[in-house]
């Protein structure tokens, strides 16, 4: 038999749909939207949860959005300072991902990011699922730290 005409099977379970005993969350109003993402199920880890370590990339793609802002050029992540998950990632949550500029100093940015999944069942309903603060330093074309230009909060 070739393995075209095999039966089609998998390893992983089906996505995790159990429902998650979380508080409603408000999304932030000091905190400004970045970004917004819809996890895959190629996203998914074998209990059928997002793997943590997707959620974190995106965290740090959304951490980066303000400290860009100030940077003007090349920055790098050289921190996450605290990462905590708070809540299951599902295939199909509308991920909405929060951040606000905690700290400017004068060659790194410090950013806290909070994520808050609005699931597909409870739309326009939020849970906050998990929370980050990330340290970003402006770099030049050789890589070392230069001073960031904009050092006020706007």
């Amino acid at each position: 038999m070739s393995p075209a005409s095999q039966p089609t099977s998998t390893h992983l379970r089906a996505p995790n749909t159990t429902p998650v005993n979380a508080p409603e969350a408000q999304v932030p109003t000091d905190h400004e939207l970045v970004l917004k993402v819809i996890p895959m199920p190629g996203d998914a880890n074998a209990n059928g949860d997002i793997f943590g370590g997707w959620v974190m990339a995106q965290v740090d793609l959304a951490g980066s959005v303000l400290p860009a802002r100030y940077a003007m050029g090349r920055m790098a992540t050289v921190a996450v300072n605290q990462f905590v998950f708070k809540q299951p990632v599902r295939v199909g949550d509308i991920l909405s991902f929060y951040a606000k500029m905690e700290r400017i100093g004068r060659t790194s940015m410090t950013v806290n990011v909070g994520v808050y999944a609005e699931r597909f069942a409870n739309q326009g309903r939020y849970i906050k699922v998990t929370e980050a603060t990330l340290t970003y330093v402006a770099i030049d074309d050789n890589g070392q730290p230069r001073t960031v230009p904009r050092t006020t909060l706007d």
